[in-house]
């Protein structure tokens, strides 16, 4: 059950708190009061579309705080809680901030999470139901949706769209090895005739860069032989400017010296010591020298071999060094190929296996399905006669698919049809002209659908374009929804503009739009006894309120209070009074 809202720089909104109750809580006022600016701040909290024009002007962001009384909470909502390592016991909470770059950040308890989190936090929180409701049911997937919801079928749908999945991937590999199976002849002597030329040339792994090497190497023998030789002659041949004889001459000046001072002997090994590596390093120079001999057949053999390599290369498209590679992928190819038969029957196999899984899980789906539409459909229908519609009747059909391979969703083509009066024909709820039918209609499945819901409900002006006695009905079926939730299994709120849906109320909120030129204030006040007696009044009779509208408004209040007749269903539980809770202000620019 939502407890306390908090919105703070939301819209026109500058800061409001708000203490909710169990039961059935309208909120009225003027039209452009800011009554679903309310709504918009709890789909906001629900992980709804955020942006910067929801921030007030001139704040830094908006945030809005929904916080939930967990103690009989769905068993859905503490096992998802659970799998998000939530710390949640008797109370959950749901910060959502925005600022005014449009950027948002969203809390569960404190806890950063993401908005696709909140979302599904939010969906086991919230149910949220606007004025265009019936929009969506207009939509195949709509519909489809609603039904499975209402079925409590969402674990099977997920099974069915698996398992679709499923054989539509094996499918693509059949269809695959069957594309190659096709060309498998010519396929076949090319992969052999290039297998058979990479294994002619035995060429192993770190060949080629071997090869460039010496290559290089017997290319540049005259530059490199000079230039070993001039090493050698400076480091050890030449008689006088030779790096050895002038590290000779060092050391017969110093060993004089280091007698006469004792800090010169430690000079002496470091010394004595360039003059081995000098030594060592000639021997190198000389051993290099002598295995310099020019070797022109070696030379033409590495030639050969490089540019066969790379003719390979360009042939298989790619780099020199990736030859011995292409070669294991051909090998690969080449035993997929060969054994394509056996293969493509071992998927066929496992294609038809994997159909026949998801035929079945569809026909159990479909039943489903059809069970969930009869009962769904006779309650829509018993809705129905109390909203005006007498005689009319709804069905929902759920009839085989004609798409001609299995579809993520299951089998079944569903449609809502209606018939509004007696006598006329069942038609596609697409087809339903009259607007007031189809909100009308819209609410009755509303109603139907949320009849045991455990969420927060919010409709947000469902009434829209009904009125009189049909307007009573739709406030007391929107109260018995709210019976049980003061029991703690739910709550409903509701935004209405009629007089006899607030009339029903367990809790009434009136909001306001105050401006002094400059600044628009809007106000949240809790109304009880004669306060409310004036508003309800107000809805009635408009700007000049009589005392027969107050007496009408207080005879409203009492009807309401009454148990329900028996002409009017109802979920169950005692009606409750108005409970009070604290007021809350906001002001925007």
């Amino acid at each position: 059950m939502l407890s306390t809202l908090h919105i703070l720089d939301f819209a026109i909104i500058e800061a409001l708190e708000l203490d909710l109750r169990a039961g059935m809580t309208v909120l009225t006022g003027e039209t452009g009061a800011g009554k679903s600016i309310l709504v918009d701040a709890l789909q906001l909290a629900a992980g709804g579309r955020a942006g910067a024009e929801v921030v007030r002007h001139g704040a830094q962001r908006a945030e809005v705080t929904a916080t939930f009384d967990l103690k009989q909470a769905p068993a859905a909502l503490c096992t998802w809680l659970a799998e998000q390592s939530i710390a949640a016991d008797d109370e959950l909470s749901i910060r959502r901030v925005v600022a005014a770059d449009g950027r948002s950040r969203a809390y569960l308890n404190g806890q950063s999470v993401t908005v696709q989190q909140l979302r599904e936090a939010g969906s086991l929180l919230f149910d949220i139901h606007g004025q265009h409701e019936f929009q969506s049911l207009m939509r195949t997937q709509g519909q489809r949706d609603l039904l499975d919801g209402c079925g409590g079928l969402e674990a099977l749908v997920a099974e069915v769209g698996a398992a679709q999945r499923a054989w539509l991937k094996v499918l693509n590999v059949t269809l695959e090895l069957e594309s190659h199976a096709r060309d498998r002849d010519s396929r076949l002597s090319l992969l052999r005739h290039q297998s058979q030329e990479l294994s002619a040339l035995q060429l192993v792994a770190g060949e080629f860069d071997s090869l460039t090497e010496e290559s290089s190497r017997l290319s540049n023998r005259g530059r490199l032989t000079e230039g070993a030789q001039q090493a050698l002659s400076q480091l050890f041949e030449s008689d006088e400017g030779s790096a050895h004889a002038a590290i000779a001459r060092t050391l017969q000046q110093l060993k004089p010296l280091a007698g006469l001072d004792p800090k010169l002997a430690s000079v002496l090994p470091l010394v004595d010591s360039a003059a081995i590596q000098v030594r060592e390093a000639a021997r190198e120079l000389q051993h290099y020298l002598d295995g310099q001999d020019f070797d022109a057949v070696r030379q033409d053999q590495v030639e050969r071999r490089l540019a066969a390599i790379g003719e390979l290369a360009r042939k298989n498209r790619v780099p020199p060094q990736r030859l011995h590679e292409r070669a294991a992928e051909l090998e690969a190819e080449l035993r997929q190929l060969e054994n394509a038969e056996s293969s493509l029957a071992g998927l066929r196999a496992e294609l038809a296996a994997a159909l026949q899984r998801y035929h079945e899980l569809a026909g159990d789906l479909s039943r489903h399905r059809a069970a969930a539409a009869r009962t769904l459909s006779r309650t829509v229908t018993r809705h129905m006669q109390q909203l005006g519609m007498a005689g009319g009747h709804f069905e929902i059909d759920v009839t085989a698919s004609a798409a001609p391979e299995p579809q993520v969703h299951g089998l079944d083509q569903i449609e809502f049809r209606v018939s509004a009066n007696p006598g006329q024909p069942l038609r596609a709820l697409a087809k339903v002209a009259s607007g007031g039918e189809l909100a009308r209609l819209s609410l009755a499945i509303q109603v139907a659908t949320a009849g045991q819901d455990t969420r927060c409900m919010v409709f947000d002006e469902v009434d829209s374009g009904i009125g009189g006695g049909i307007a009573e009905i739709v406030g007391r079926q929107l109260r018995a929804l709210a019976q049980a939730s003061i029991s703690g299994r739910g709550q409903v709120l509701c935004v209405t503009h009629l007089p006899q849906v607030a009339s029903q109320g367990h809790q009434h909120l009136r909001v306001s739009k105050l401006t002094d030129g400059r600044a628009t204030r809007t106000s949240l006040t809790v109304l009880t006894g004669d306060e409310r007696v004036e508003e309800i009044a107000r809805m009635l009779g408009g700007v000049d309120i009589t005392a027969r509208a107050r007496e009408h408004a207080r005879e409203m209040l009492g009807v309401a209070e009454a148990p329900p007749s028996a002409g009017i269903s109802s979920s169950g539980g005692r009606s409750s009074g108005a409970r009070s809770a604290r007021r809350g202000s906001g002001s925007g620019p």
